[in-house]
């Protein structure tokens, strides 16, 4: 399993053959600049919901690759009513298998609306489960109890990818204590520093976790981190 940061939110998940792309924030993102958009794959985009720093550039990979887009029922309809052919719909609660494993759209606490401010629906996370490894993905949320339960459900879940940046999602603290309630020990974080509410202290993020006997990873654009059939983790940047 191989997981490219792209910035903010939007990471590509590697895994049984496909490229699941997510919350594509690029064109958006002053960070993120130096990337060549086009040469992003994409067999799958997952969306987490509907705001803009999560869906900006879904439109255009989805034409350009031709990836099938899977989010919100109200975040698909708004994206087929804009030229996007293929769309999975889904809401809270619900599973689909496709070829690389089994998808599950699970509950975050977060507002969702589009970008031309109609409604966005529920805000949501994925879990992805194939046959080696199991990776949950929050989407933007604050701390909830309910982790715990997708821990017991998902027990062992190989990598937890959370918002550390505080003001609009969790900060750190919660973060730490997000993956206690999941039962995993390897963080890779997202949603932070892109913009001046979001802008963290990497060092301190990296003690804390530390000295909760977890693993903190935060990745420069474009860097990667891979997960070997034995577990272990390596970071490329």
């Amino acid at each position: 399993m191989e997981v490219t940061y792209y910035g903010h939110s939007c990471f590509a998940l590697k895994v049984g053959g496909s490229s699941l792309l997510f919350d594509p924030f690029l064109t958006g993102n002053p960070l993120a600049a130096d990337l060549r958009i086009e040469e992003i794959p994409a067999d799958y985009l997952l969306l987490s919901h509907g705001h803009a720093d999560h869906i900006g550039d879904a439109p255009g990979i989805a034409e350009r690759t031709g990836a099938l887009v899977v989010s919100s029922f109200e975040v698909a309809e708004w994206l087929l009513k804009r030229g996007v052919e293929r769309v999975y719909a889904m809401n809270l609660g619900g599973k689909k298998e496709w070829p690389f494993g089994v998808v599950h759209y699970v509950v975050a606490h977060h507002s969702s609306s589009l970008p031309d401010g109609s409604y966005g629906g529920s805000a949501g996370g994925f879990v992805i489960r194939t046959s080696e490894e199991t990776v949950y993905y929050s989407g933007d949320t604050a701390l909830f109890g309910d982790m715990k339960l997708l821990g017991e459900i998902y027990h062992p879940i190989t990598l937890a990818i959370l918002p550390i940046g505080d003001t609009f999602t969790m900060g750190a603290d919660d973060a730490i204590r997000a993956a206690e309630l999941l039962g995993c020990r390897n963080v890779m974080g997202v949603h932070y520093d892109t913009f001046e509410g979001i802008r963290i202290d990497k060092g301190a993020a990296r003690e804390a976790f530390s000295a909760a006997e977890l693993n903190l990873y935060l990745l420069p654009i474009g860097g990667r981190l891979t997960v070997s059939q034995t577990g272990r983790f390596s970071e490329e940047k």
